[in-house]
């Protein structure tokens, strides 16, 4: 739109100038005389024509052939302006015999005089950028689009170009399966019908960001031979009352008129709050536009024929009015995959990049565990970034390592310039961490420890579980406390109490909130027995309570932050005692991560082995390892500790 006006404002614009240059050739060569003069020169024998033109009181006309010098002839023009009564110059232009014609312009010589033309583009111009500037807010939703606030926003996928299909969706074979069926549904009814069955009202795709809802939505899309429309939630909210309701019912008008259709709403807790929370009670735009909703899934007209397809990562906030069996029938579950459901999806993304022979998909699954298909969608992309940058031709294991590692932590920031302090201090940090970890059992294996700045940390340790855990032990709770208190108990135990620094911040913040959740909701407290306190409404996805209601009184609190401060506590002295004992081990090790500045997680359990043996009781500390300890795992447990998170 704006180079149409730019080319429209351009060709006004050439006329304009065309008509001025025109006209002001027009007027080269023309004597402007008066009135008196004109007279003068007709009694003088010097006119050979007069025109007159009776609308405009102009006289205009040629003199008389003159010769220069050099015998070449010239005829000048005359022009001049005549008063309401000019007989004077008719009675003299009659007596020397000049030719006199009484001229009357029609309306085509009035419209292209360049006079006229020059007034019409000038008028032309502002009126062309008004209208631009109208039918740029009409398209940007302004309030010159107020006839179409009731339009829908809804697109309709087109055929050809939904090429993504079930076979690119990886990890969800049970999701696909129920997707799977409502696709087939569609395309054959009478499979169903003939057993009673009734076509699904609405599914909705619950899961955390990034698990593959709208991949999901798509793929259905690419496999349905029918019309699909998708939407989001937010196009439906406008601040106008009554524009959300009525696109909820143009959107439906349309998809009726195309049943068999499907209809997807992406992030559908935009427009499906639970009612009476909002702003203005239950009168506020968006909850109109919600009763519109329901209404249109299963009101008094049933929508034969249209299955909504919905997503959203946050079921907690959604009404229940719209959870219920007859709007959203079925309520699949979008979870990260676990091993093997990793592994076929890093397949899909690394299958149109050249990979190096000795790449191995499934260590690179093992050691994600708790990634969305978006996170290794993202692993693969950076891997191929990474090997472009160095110049290599195929994507090697280094490459999809170091991309892990930037994923979850950032890239590393080696410019960044760290004092011999700082880098001592952090080594111990990470070091007490690490040998935490090793020391207990059932603890988490490590992975890697670096001190190496990545993201917001100064350093950090990486732990790989073996294996997705879905429940986790009171004892391996504690360890986790444990191992989050390293970091400060090394600063403690090698500098002292004085020389303890601010990088042991997000350890002691998730250590408490682990010892909290202990005493508060899973019951794991002595003292106060298997009792949730606080009623929390919480996304069950994302694991982050957004509000509490304080339902016990003060002499519980006192004793919920007694118990986890016990818990807390007795981490610490457990962390003390091991690191006390490990001071050899600890003061070796920071001298080969200071040199090194990374220590993989093999080199680590070596170095740690060789100390053991070369011990005189074959032993650091009596307290069993890593290696003879079966390795738990949790999905979530792949993470950091960093001196600087």
């Amino acid at each position: 739109m704006g180079s149409r006006f730019v080319q429209i404002a351009l060709i006004l614009l050439f006329i304009v100038l065309a008509a001025v240059f025109f006209s002001r050739v027009g007027q080269m060569g023309v004597e402007e005389l008066s009135y008196t003069e004109l007279i003068s020169h007709i009694e003088s024998g010097n006119v050979a024509t007069l025109s007159i033109n009776s609308d405009t009181d102009i006289a205009e006309g040629n003199f008389l052939p003159t010769r220069d010098t050099e015998g070449n002839e010239t005829v000048g023009r005359y022009k001049a302006n005549l008063p309401p009564e000019y007989t004077e110059i008719l009675a003299a232009s009659k007596e020397q015999g000049v030719s006199v014609e009484i001229a009357k312009p029609s309306g085509l010589s009035l419209l292209f005089n360049p006079t006229t033309i020059l007034w019409i583009m000038m008028l032309a111009l502002p009126i062309a950028f008004i209208w631009f500037i109208f039918s740029r807010s009409a398209q940007a939703g302004g309030q010159s689009q107020a006839f179409n606030f009731g339009k829908s926003k809804a697109r309709m996928m087109n055929p050809e170009k939904a090429r993504m299909t079930f076979k690119d969706v990886a990890g969800l074979e049970e999701v696909v399966d129920e997707l799977r069926e409502v696709v087939d549904f569609l395309k054959d009814p009478a499979k169903y019908q003939r057993l009673g069955a009734e076509i699904p009202k609405g599914v909705i795709l619950l899961g955390p960001p990034g698990c593959g809802k709208t991949l999901l939505a798509k793929a259905v899309a690419g496999e349905a031979n029918v019309p699909f429309f998708f939407i989001s939630g937010s196009d439906f909210v406008e601040m106008f009352v009554g524009v959300g309701a009525a696109r909820v019912r143009d959107l439906f008008d349309q998809a009726k008129r195309r049943a068999p259709c499907l209809v997807f709403i992406d992030e559908l807790d935009a427009v499906g709050r639970h009612r009476g929370s909002g702003i203005g009670g239950g009168h506020d735009e968006r909850e109109q536009t919600l009763n519109q909703l329901l209404v249109e899934l299963d009101g008094f007209e049933p929508n034969s024929g249209v299955i909504v397809l919905a997503a959203t990562n946050r079921p907690d906030v959604l009404d229940p009015a719209l959870l219920r069996p007859g709007r959203f029938d079925r309520r699949v579950v979008v979870d990260s995959p676990d091993s093997k459901g990793r592994g076929e999806i890093l397949k899909i993304h690394l299958k149109n990049k050249p990979i190096d022979s000795s790449v191995d998909i499934k260590a690179i699954a093992q050691r994600t565990p708790g990634f969305s298909g978006a996170d290794l969608h993202n692993v693969a992309n950076e891997a191929a970034l990474l090997a472009a940058r160095r110049g290599l031709d195929r994507i090697t294991m280094s490459e999809l390592a170091e991309a892990t590692e930037r994923v979850v932590a950032g890239p590393e920031r080696r410019s960044r310039i760290m004092t011999e302090k700082e880098k001592l201090l952090t080594a111990y940090h990470e070091l007490g961490h690490a040998v935490v970890a090793y020391r207990l059992p059932g603890a988490d294996l490590v992975h890697k420890i670096s001190i190496l700045p990545r993201g917001m940390a100064l350093g950090y340790v990486l732990y790989l579980p073996e294996e997705d855990r879905l429940n986790e032990t009171r004892h391996q709770l504690l360890n986790k406390i444990c191992v989050m208190m390293g970091g400060r108990t090394a600063e403690e135990v090698i500098f002292g109490g004085d020389e303890i620094t601010t990088g042991a911040r997000n350890d002691i913040e998730h250590a408490t909130e682990i010892a909290r959740e202990m005493v508060t909701r899973f019951g794991m407290s002595e003292k106060l027995g298997p009792l949730a306190f606080g009623s929390k409404h919480q996304n069950i996805f994302l694991g982050k309570a957004l509000a509490e209601d304080r339902n016990y009184s003060e002499e519980i609190a006192a004793v919920i932050d007694g118990e986890v401060r016990r818990i807390v506590s007795e981490c610490h002295e457990k962390a003390t005692q091991i690191l006390d004992e490990n001071r050899a081990a600890l003061a070796h090790l920071s001298e080969i991560l200071i040199e090194r500045e990374t220590l993989e997680g093999r080199e680590f359990g070596e170095l740690m082995k060789e100390l053991d043996e070369s011990s005189p009781s074959g032993d650091v500390t009596g307290l069993p390892d890593q290696t003879t300890s079966e390795p738990p795992s949790d999905p979530l447990s792949i993470g950091l500790s960093g001196s600087g998170a």
